[in-house]
């Protein structure tokens, strides 16, 4: 065992050791909840969330159904369709208004008397959870949609803001310098040259967001910014946890579907699709022999 081995285990075992020294202080006095708490969430399970009540995929009573299908006057479909405009919206303003502040927060792009209070504006903006954002929005406009909107696209700038100027940073400075030789100004630097670099992974940014406002839209609607959130609220309230679950379920179908379309999107936009992907068998075999099985099932689907 070499010395880098050496110390990356030491450092993993100290870090688990003060993890668990941290959890018990914090838990201190609390174990005991243990005893009596398999058996509620046993009774929570069969008796209150199962089987789920699946009449939140019907038509509502009222106002008449007018749509083909009477599915698609539910609440589940309403709600869903919903979030999912919430968040269509709120991560296009967001992603628009982060790629406006990022390269005034990237020190290569920016001079730090702009780069400083770019940085702290967009860690002010994420540093509120978007579902504060929401009361604060709900507050100012009232109830509804239109404050879940606002709250995922305040929250959609400070976060994608993040990630894009720590992105741009991240770039060669090759093609920065040779713009700036060719007497191109900051802003046709960041046009013709920063963005088609990182187009790439702004998208891809763009799509784990579209993916975590959906996510999150649930549970704006707790608030009264509208979406799915609004009727898991109200079945909740009256303590119809069979309803809570089925809806619950429905986001789980949506989300996974749109992390499957996300990631088939990524894919194309990926570098790396003629690299052979590594099969899950070949985690528990050594190197040499996972090689050896990779290369076998890539010539069996040739």
């Amino acid at each position: 065992m070499n010395r880098g081995t050496l110390n990356i285990g030491l450092l993993t075992f100290g870090l688990l050791l003060l993890t668990v020294v941290v959890l018990n202080d914090l838990a201190v006095g609390q174990w005991s909840r243990f005893e009596g708490g398999w058996d509620n969430l046993r009774r929570l399970v069969t008796e209150s969330l199962w089987p789920p009540d699946w009449t939140v995929l019907k038509a509502r009573n009222y106002p008449v159904c007018e749509a083909a299908f009477g599915f698609m006057c539910s609440k589940a479909y309403l709600g869903m369709l919903e979030t999912l405009k919430m968040a269509f919206v709120g991560t296009v303003i967001g992603f628009l208004g982060a790629i406006v502040l990022a390269p005034l927060a990237a020190s290569n792009l920016a001079p730090s008397w702009v780069g400083g209070p770019a940085r702290l504006l967009l860690a002010g903006m994420r540093s509120l959870p978007s579902i504060i954002w929401a009361i604060l929005f709900v507050a100012i406009v009232g109830l509804g949609p239109l404050a879940g909107v606002l709250a995922m696209a305040f929250y959609t700038v400070g976060y994608l803001g993040k990630l894009q100027f720590e992105s741009f940073e991240g770039l060669a400075n090759g093609p920065i310098e040779a713009a700036r030789a060719m007497g191109m100004n900051r802003t046709e630097t960041f046009l013709f040259v920063v963005i088609p670099e990182s187009a790439n992974g702004l998208i891809s940014q763009l799509l784990f967001m579209f993916e975590y406002n959906v996510r999150h839209g649930s549970v704006l609607g707790l608030v009264g910014a509208g979406g799915i959130g609004y009727y898991l609220s109200y079945y909740l309230g009256f303590l119809l946890y069979d309803a809570v679950m089925a809806l619950i379920l429905v986001i789980f179908v949506v989300v996974v579907a749109i992390e499957a379309v996300s990631r088939r999107l990524r894919s194309f936009l990926s570098e790396s699709d003629d690299v052979p992907k590594a099969s899950w068998i070949s985690v528990l075999m050594s190197p040499d022999r996972a090689a050896a099985a990779d290369a076998t099932s890539t010539d069996a689907e040739v």
